[in-house]
C-alpha cells in the first residue's frame, strides 16, 4: 500500500507540471586569495548581496537559493572583488569551479545560459587585456617614435574592431537567450555606444524580437524595450536636427504647441536645462527673471527646457513663477533624449548661442552671465 502511495505522489507530481524553484550552486575556488565567498543578486540594475559563505580548506562552497523563476534571473558570485555573472532559473544545480583568478579561468556547468555568458565573458576579458597591454606601449620606459606611435595605434584598431566584432557576432547568434542582452550592455571603459549611436538600435531590436518568443515573461524584455523607445525618440529628434552651428529642437509648451530652438536664430539666446522637481527652481529662476528683464528688450531670449515627468508640477512651477520666457518639457525627465542630443549630464545647464548661431558659452550665470550679454547684445 506504501509503494502504491508514493507512486500515485509521484505521477501527480509529473502530471502537474511542478518545477523546482529552488537553485544549488557550488563548486571548488583554488588558489584565491579571500576565503568568504558572496552571492550577489541584480535586479532592476542593481546588486544586492543575499548570502555569503567561506571556503573550506578544500576551497568548496555552496549556496542554496529559494523561489527562483522560471525565466532566467541575474546573479553574480563574487570573491576578492571579481564576479562570475549567472543567469540561473528554478531547478538548476549549478557548478562553478576555477584555479588561480576567478575571472579568467572559471568553468561552469548545469546552466546553459551561464555557460553562454562565460563563453562570452572569455571573448571580452581577454579583448580588454589585449587592449590594454597595447596602451600601455604608449607610456613604456622609453620614448617611442612616430612610426612606433602609429603601429600601435594599427595594432589597436585591428584588436578593437575584432572584438566588436566578436561581441556583436555573439549577440546575433544567441539572439534568443538572455545571455544575449547581457552582452548588449557590456562596454569598454569610457564607451557609450555597442556600435555607434545609429545602429545600436538594430541590435537591440533584433535581441528583443527573439527574446519575446523564448522568454516572454521575462523582465529584462520591457527594460529592453523602454530602451529601444529612448533610441527612437532620440533618432527621430536627431533627424529634425537642421544645417545649424547649434543642434536644433522642437519640445512642447505647457499648451502642447511645438516650439523649435531654430526660430531663435538672429537673436542671442540661453538654451536652458533644468528640473522643477529638483527643488532649486526658486533661486535659479530668480536669477534668471533678473537677466532677463535687463536684457529683453535687446533681443535676448531664454529657452528653458524642464527635465520632469509630472507635467502638473511644471506647469504649476512655470506659472507660479511666472516664467516670462520659452518653456517646453517632453516629460521624459532623466530619458529624454535632448540631454544627450547636448551631452547634458547635470542640472542645471546651459548654453548661450549668439546671433549667428554660435554657442559662445556653457553654464554662465549671474553677473558673468551679465557680462557676456553686454557685449552680445550691442
Amino acid at each position: 500500500m506504501k509503494k502504491i502511495l508514493l507512486a500515485f505522489v509521484f505521477a501527480a507530481a509529473v502530471l502537474c507540471g511542478c518545477k523546482s524553484t529552488k537553485v544549488r550552486i557550488s563548486g571548488r575556488l583554488l588558489g584565491l586569495n579571500g576565503r568568504q565567498v558572496y552571492l550577489e543578486q541584480i535586479s532592476g540594475g542593481k546588486g544586492r548581496i543575499i548570502d555569503s559563505v567561506q571556503l573550506d580548506d578544500a576551497g568548496a562552497y555552496r549556496f542554496q537559493v529559494e523561489d527562483v523563476g522560471s525565466t532566467p534571473s541575474l546573479y553574480n558570485i563574487v570573491c576578492n572583488g571579481e564576479r562570475v555573472p549567472l543567469l540561473l532559473v528554478g531547478g538548476d544545480k549549478v557548478t562553478v569551479n576555477t584555479v588561480g583568478s576567478l575571472v579568467r579561468n572559471y568553468t561552469v556547468s548545469g546552466s546553459e545560459e551561464s555557460e553562454l555568458l562565460r563563453e562570452f565573458n572569455k571573448i571580452f576579458i581577454e579583448g580588454m587585456e589585449r587592449l590594454g597591454s597595447i596602451l600601455e606601449g604608449f607610456s613604456g620606459p622609453r620614448a617611442i617614435t612616430e612610426e612606433d606611435r602609429e603601429a600601435l595605434m594599427t595594432e589597436y584598431s585591428k584588436e578593437y574592431r575584432r572584438v566588436k566584432q566578436a561581441q556583436i557576432s555573439f549577440i546575433l547568434s544567441h539572439q534568443n537567450n538572455i545571455a544575449a542582452i547581457y552582452a548588449l550592455y557590456q562596454r569598454f571603459p569610457g564607451e557609450k555606444y555597442l556600435y555607434d549611436s545609429k545602429n545600436d538600435i538594430i541590435y537591440y531590436r533584433v535581441v528583443a524580437d527573439a527574446i519575446e518568443k523564448s522568454y516572454p515573461d521575462s523582465p529584462f524584455l520591457p527594460m529592453l524595450r523602454s530602451e529601444i523607445a529612448r533610441m527612437d525618440a532620440r533618432r527621430t529628434l536627431m533627424s529634425r536636427i537642421s544645417e545649424e552651428d547649434f543642434p536644433d529642437i522642437s519640445l512642447p509648451d505647457m499648451y502642447g504647441t511645438e516650439q523649435r530652438l531654430s526660430d531663435l536664430k538672429g537673436k542671442t539666446f540661453l538654451l536652458m536645462f533644468w528640473s522643477a522637481e529638483a527643488g532649486n527652481a526658486n533661486s535659479i529662476n530668480a536669477d534668471l527673471k533678473h537677466i532677463y528683464d535687463r536684457f529683453a528688450d535687446k533681443g535676448f531670449e531664454i529657452y528653458q527646457v524642464g527635465i520632469d515627468t509630472s507635467k502638473a508640477l511644471w506647469v504649476n512651477t512655470v506659472q507660479e513663477q511666472h516664467l516670462p520666457w520659452i518653456s517646453v518639457c517632453d516629460l521624459r525627465g532623466a530619458n529624454s533624449p535632448v540631454l544627450g542630443v547636448y551631452n547634458v549630464s547635470e542640472l542645471p545647464a546651459s548654453y548661450l548661442i549668439d546671433t549667428n548661431g554660435n554657442i559662445v558659452a556653457k553654464n554662465i550665470y549671474g553677473e558673468q552671465l551679465a557680462a557676456a550679454l553686454t557685449e552680445l547684445v550691442k
